[in-house]
């Protein structure tokens, strides 16, 4: 099972849409009829958040009777959330949990599909995100690709070793930070150390070196092919990884040069799922 919220997010997603009560619902008197509310996708989707849209209704005073879990990949057409309760707590939990599933779900089935590609020519390779998520929905953005067969690529500064050039310039260039290379590997013995490089010269040299994972950035998949065979040949321990413009129409391409890690941002970007949300009486 994929980890959940804490419960001060979903107070705080429900605190944002609803901070003084719910206007609307009050002035009509509605408020304590009872009534159900049903989540149903409208086309291909791989759920995400679907327990942080229980919790919402649940907080809101509404009771789940029935959900599927997060990385649960559904056709069109099916149910796959319901709750009963006060009209006030349907109305209250509706949009909250609503644009969590169409946000969540968005990213879930947009990585899903990415997965499955690079998968479907390379079953060993593995797709990994990047952090640049918008600020502030990390939490939901990791759960959704994670649901959809993915994995973080580094979840932030404080847990991975990535050195950039923007790094090494500060010590005198790439060559002059690989003199160190053993050392920092030393001081961090239980981190894996990734360098980029910049051309397919600077890869082989980072690999020489003793890095753990070699990352290339927006190479051409043909040259990457060639470096790729190359890496694995000659330093069979170092694992190559591409980043740079990898998304669900050139995945399958990148995966076919044989690298062992796809690195990309682009699931993150793209429409929400289409979910129909009905309350009833």
């Amino acid at each position: 099972m994929l980890y959940q919220l804490p419960d001060t997010d979903i107070e705080r997603f429900i605190e944002e849409d609803m901070p003084y009560g719910d206007l609307t619902t009050s002035l009509l008197g509605i408020g304590n009829a009872q009534g159900s509310i049903t989540f149903t996708s409208r086309h291909l989707t791989v759920l995400s958040c679907t327990e942080e849209a229980c919790r919402v209704l649940e907080r809101c005073g509404a009771r789940v009777t029935s959900s599927m879990p997060s990385g649960t990949s559904v056709e069109a057409g099916v149910m796959f959330l319901s709750a009963e309760g006060s009209a006030a707590s349907l109305h209250a939990g509706w949009k909250v949990a609503l644009n969590l599933l169409e946000y969540a779900s968005g990213i879930a089935t947009r990585t899903a599909a990415i997965v499955n590609s690079a998968r479907a020519v390379n079953p060993a390779v593995s797709v990994v995100t990047t952090r640049k998520s918008f600020p502030g929905t990390k939490k939901v953005a990791i759960k959704a690709i994670m649901a959809g067969g993915a994995m973080p690529h580094r979840l932030g500064l404080s847990e991975s070793i990535l050195v950039f050039r923007h790094h090494t310039a500060f010590q005198g260039g790439l060559e002059s930070f690989l003199e160190t290379l053993s050392s920092l590997k030393q001081r961090a013995p239980e981190n894996r150390v990734i360098v980029e490089a910049d051309t397919a010269k600077e890869a082989l040299q980072i690999a020489a070196a003793g890095a753990d994972v070699v990352q290339v950035d927006k190479m051409p998949s043909e040259e990457l092919a060639i470096l790729v065979a190359g890496i694995h040949r000659q330093f069979p321990g170092v694992k190559v990884s591409a980043a740079g413009g990898i998304n669900a129409d050139n995945a399958a391409i990148y995966a076919s040069t044989g690298v062992d890690i796809l690195v990309l941002s682009s699931v993150y970007f793209g429409k929400p799922s289409d979910i129909a949300a009905l309350i009833n009486p």
